[in-house]
């Protein structure tokens, strides 16, 4: 069966957040980003308090910055916003490292350590980045000659997918004549993570690998939390007629949309940043714009998917279809929820059952992956 359905809201404008819970022995907890192409701001939320060290003070396109005795988890990274071109975190010689790659000429215009106070209970390093403007007219002067800084290689990021296996622990989803959803949707989760992880292109990221209960929420911040490139949910139908069979992909419909807002706001998935006047009606109309690019980001992964599973599977006649469903409203993470199937007729159990068949299908989903980002880098390019 698939996931329920859950209300939703907002409340400001996202940057990037990564985490806002350190796992044991991690003391970054998140990156967030805000601000223009005239000044950016990057947040790094810790548990503890900790000072900076700046290799690279954007000469070259880059900033790098340590944080000496401070761990992270292994490649955090994302997209960027204003002067940021993409960050990652990684760890280096004891410290946490922050590389970031610029969009233009930048300079670290300031740096200061927050502690926790007015309701935050975490400690913030702020780093403010300014844009370096063309010098001044208003006199002539020789200028100093010096070679310019080598350009820097670029990060090497990898895209971001989140593999969510519906179901699973207390929570077994559609029944069939010999097995249960929730070990069907784990075992076409891990042959796609397999599919995925064997190209090097992708940074996998599962919401469950064994059988456990993950709350519907979580799996939703668990995709906005490791910056999520694309979010495919996967489950597998049940019916009222054993004839019923075939695979359908869910995106977010329209009277869903309206409702995301809310549910985004109540983990403060969006920080304020950008405009002085706090006007909450620009921010809805930034967010407004995002979730609609999101949208169709996601309608169209899913027509690719759809594409590649008729090999494997036959399909509903109503094939792409739309709701509510929790883990679709991320409103800045292009998600679809695949059908592969009816645990309820024997045909697509039998499938969906069988190692073989199943692996040739999802490796047809990780094809529909490559094409998408193939599209997406196309379309950025122009």
């Amino acid at each position: 069966m698939c996931a329920g359905v859950a209300v939703a809201t907002l409340g400001g404008l996202a940057a990037v957040a990564v985490s806002h819970a350190a796992a044991p022995g991690v003391d970054v907890m998140g990156v967030r980003l805000g601000g223009d192409s005239t000044e950016t701001r990057l947040v790094i939320d810790l548990n503890r308090g900790a000072t900076g060290r700046v290799s690279q003070d954007g000469a070259g396109g880059r900033v790098v910055i340590s944080l000496p005795g401070v761990g992270a988890k292994a490649s955090l990274q994302g997209s960027g916003r204003g002067l940021v071109k993409a960050w990652m975190i990684d760890n280096a010689q004891g410290s946490a490292r922050l590389q970031v790659d610029l969009n233009g000429a930048g300079v670290i215009k300031r740096r200061f350590l927050l502690p926790p106070a007015d309701g935050v209970d975490h400690y913030r390093y702020v780093i403010d980045i300014a844009s370096v403007g063309p010098p001044s007219a208003t006199f002539i002067s020789r200028p100093t000659r010096r070679p310019a800084a080598p350009a820097a290689k670029p990060l090497p990021l990898k895209r971001v997918v989140v593999i969510d296996a519906g179901h699973g622990g207390r929570d077994p989803g559609a029944r069939g004549s010999k097995g249960v959803e929730k070990d069907v949707t784990l075992a076409a989760a891990l042959a796609l993570q397999a599919r995925l992880e064997r190209g090097g292109k992708y940074k996998v990221v599962m919401t469950r690998s064994t059988d456990v209960y993950v709350p519907l929420e979580n799996r939703v911040q668990i995709a906005r939390r490791a910056g999520a490139d694309l979010f495919i949910s996967l489950h597998a139908d049940a019916g009222a007629e054993t004839t019923t069979r075939g695979a359908s992909v869910y995106t977010l419909s329209e009277q869903a949309s309206g409702r995301a807002a809310r549910f985004v706001s109540k983990d403060d998935w969006f920080m304020n940043t950008s405009t002085s006047s706090g006007d909450q009606g620009v921010r809805d109309i930034l967010f407004d714009l995002t979730q609609r690019a999101t949208k169709n980001r996601s309608a169209n992964f899913a027509e690719l998917i759809l594409e590649r599973a008729d090999e494997h599977m036959p399909l509903l006649r109503r094939s792409h279809r739309d709701a509510g469903f929790v883990v679709l409203l991320a409103p800045d993470v292009p998600a679809v929820l695949l059908e592969m199937g009816f645990m309820t007729n024997v045909h697509d159990e039998a499938n969906l059952s069988d190692e073989g068949r199943r692996t040739r299908f999802m490796n047809s989903v990780g094809d529909a992956i490559d094409t998408y980002f193939q599209q997406q880098s196309q379309v950025a390019a122009r």
